[in-house]
């Protein structure tokens, strides 16, 4: 028995500053606008559901959570049950934060590196399509909302963890060398990538700090006249190019990297490989892509 995660549901941002990531998301990243009850937080939409970014005023900026979506209230009561028996402490949500997250249950824990994550059943979705400013259709569906990568201190225990505590599965891994880490000469890190469903990874992990408590989030788009035209839009609002346009060997996605008001990229991209697990075998990639993303290159 484990957690039937579904897929990536929404994430929120703690900001110190949300008009940066107003014009960020509107003008750099073409989100659409969405809804919710506090009128202090920005809403963002990139489909049907009310909101899949919601950044709120805070005293830091960082990724505040993880929602990962689950089918139903059985399904919720049974991941209780799991992490129960897994001794892993969880809250239940509040009656103001299931509001402000449009769902009709959720519990929230922290994993053994203080990543917050939401586990939620029951999100609301809108009547009317969402119109994005600059007309980018974003892949979502059962897929979800993209991926995350989150940082870990010890990437054994990671793997162990999020495999058999949350249900992920691994999809393929990559090694870097250990002193990027501060490890001993010689010695290796392990970049892990997980899946929950078709998109090949929902999450993944480096074992490395990082103060924003994310490395990147991910969205895709199904065309790369729309990668192209945010592209542009990086440097016409003078937005920071974390990594140039490239195609990773993993995930095959065709995307760039620009940095988020948070200090955590954003990857945006498109034609990233779907996987069925019946046939899927677990790999390491020998580089981080085929081409392209010359990461540091502004």
């Amino acid at each position: 028995m484990t957690i039937d995660i579904k897929s990536m549901g929404y994430i929120r941002v703690s900001s110190t500053d949300l008009e940066a990531w107003k014009s960020f998301a509107e003008k750099v990243l073409g989100l659409g606008t969405g809804r919710g009850p506090n009128s202090e937080n920005l809403y963002f939409r990139i489909d049907s559901v009310s909101a899949r970014i919601v950044v709120f005023p805070g005293d830091k900026d960082e990724l505040s959570c993880v929602g990962w979506e689950l089918a139903d209230l059985k399904a919720l009561q049974a991941a209780r049950d799991h992490l129960n028996a897994a001794g892993v402490a969880f809250e239940e949500g509040t009656a103001d934060e299931l509001a402000d997250r449009r769902v009709q249950e959720l519990i929230r824990f922290r994993d053994p590196w203080d990543n917050v994550f939401e586990l939620f059943h029951g999100i609301t979705y809108e009547s009317r399509p969402v119109v994005p400013p600059y007309g980018a259709n974003f892949v979502t569906g059962d897929q979800g909302m993209g991926h995350v990568v989150v940082p870990v201190g010890d990437d054994v225990e990671a793997l162990r963890f999020y495999s058999d505590v949350l249900g992920f599965r691994l999809r393929d891994s990559m090694s870097l060398p250990g002193e990027l880490a501060g490890k001993e000469p010689g010695s290796k890190i392990w970049l892990r990538f997980l899946g929950v469903n078709p998109r090949h990874h929902s999450l993944a992990f480096l074992p490395m700090p990082n103060p924003s408590k994310c490395v990147h989030v991910m969205l895709e788009v199904d065309s790369l006249d729309d990668v192209g035209r945010a592209l542009e839009r990086v440097k016409k609002n003078g937005a920071t190019l974390s990594a140039t346009l490239g195609r990773h060997m993993n995930d095959e996605m065709v995307s760039f990297y620009v940095k988020s008001p948070a200090g955590f990229d954003i990857e945006f991209g498109t034609d990233g490989l779907q996987v069925d697990d019946d046939r899927w075998v677990a790999r390491e990639s020998t580089a981080v892509s085929y081409w392209g993303h010359n990461f540091g290159a502004n």
